[in-house]
């Protein structure tokens, strides 16, 4: 459904047609280079195959890993936080769109890369092998690599908007919110947190860094995309970051109350690798308590925007009260 979202849609119904339009705009990106002409991805000199070198897959084999992995489902709510943020300032659908699915490419090679033995040692992930048990570890870190050069390409082109300015601006944002600064930054002090005892500051500031910052960037983006005025973006910013604390709160609570077939990954994964989180600072039902607490906060962030927000305000009481 390629169409802009409706203040009556529903929340599922909403997700469902942002869902729709970036798989469709994801696979056309992912597809292979000379079989669709609406691929960013140009090769300006093509190499004669042979029969002696047929064989021999490099291309084809990251593609078939990176769409195995960004076309396999998920909750997609990064990109539906662009195209509703976008949507607030009267964006395009098909630029929102396109921004959106950059986005989703960073979050997606996030996971491949976060399942890899070094790091979480994941077997599953959205109730299918992971892409490194699927393809092999090598083959893993590559697709996360293309996937996350590729976002910045996808980003460059005039699809996104025809202001350069605008264009450099989401890279840059994006560039920070993933980077060292950002969700790479929050992931290492995760793993050098492991078996050691942090202070509740240290758990936020980490939360914020590894998940917090990538939702705050899908939610300004569709401001960047409107131009929209700097306080516009800051409440944007803020209601993303509480919402995004909210979201990891339930995700440590799902770790520890939910089972490996309502969640499609593994659980007790925290307390096996000895993470501390704001469920095992807080206790179970204290942070339940704060995460109710940071939704009505986020929610409170919106006033400004009247009913066009009722998708956000929507989505962040579902983040505290889905099981997946």
């Amino acid at each position: 459904m390629n169409k802009p979202l409706s203040a009556h849609d529903s929340l599922q119904d909403a997700i469902a047609s942002v869902s729709e339009s970036l798989n469709v705009r994801m696979g056309q990106l992912l597809s292979a280079p000379e079989s669709n002409s609406n691929t960013v991805i140009s090769m300006s000199s093509k190499v004669e195959a042979t029969a002696d070198v047929n064989h021999v897959r490099g291309v084809e084999l990251i593609l078939d890993a990176m769409r195995y992995s960004t076309l396999s489902g998920g909750k997609r709510l990064r990109p539906f936080l662009t195209v509703c943020s976008a949507g607030l300032f009267g964006v395009a659908w098909e630029s929102a769109v396109e921004a959106a699915s950059a986005i989703e490419f960073i979050h997606t090679y996030s996971l491949i890369h976060d399942d890899l033995p070094a790091m979480d040692n994941d077997d599953l992930r959205r109730g299918k092998p992971t892409c490194h048990k699927a393809f092999g570890e090598a083959a893993a870190i590559l697709a996360g690599d293309g996937l996350l050069t590729y976002a910045f390409q996808v980003l460059a082109s005039s699809r996104v908007h025809a202001d350069p300015a605008v264009r450099c601006e989401l890279i840059s944002n994006l560039a920070v919110a993933s980077g060292c600064w950002g969700m790479v930054g929050g992931q290492m002090m995760d793993l050098e947190a492991e078996n050691k005892q942090l202070s509740l500051e240290e758990i936020i500031r980490l939360q914020r860094l590894k998940t917090g910052e990538l939702f705050a960037v899908s939610c300004e983006a569709g401001a960047i995309l409107g131009k929209a005025p700097g306080m516009m973006r800051k409440l944007l910013r803020a209601y993303a970051h509480d919402m995004g604390l909210a979201f990891q709160i339930t995700d440590d609570l799902l770790d520890v109350e939910g089972t490996r077939t309502e969640t499609g990954k593994s659980v007790r994964k925290d307390k096996i690798a000895g993470k501390a989180t704001l469920v095992s600072v807080m206790g179970v039902e204290r942070a339940r308590e704060h995460a109710k607490i940071l939704t009505k906060q986020a929610i409170s962030h919106l006033d400004v925007f009247d009913k066009k927000a009722d998708n956000l305000r929507a989505l962040a009481e579902f983040v505290i009260s889905r099981k997946v």
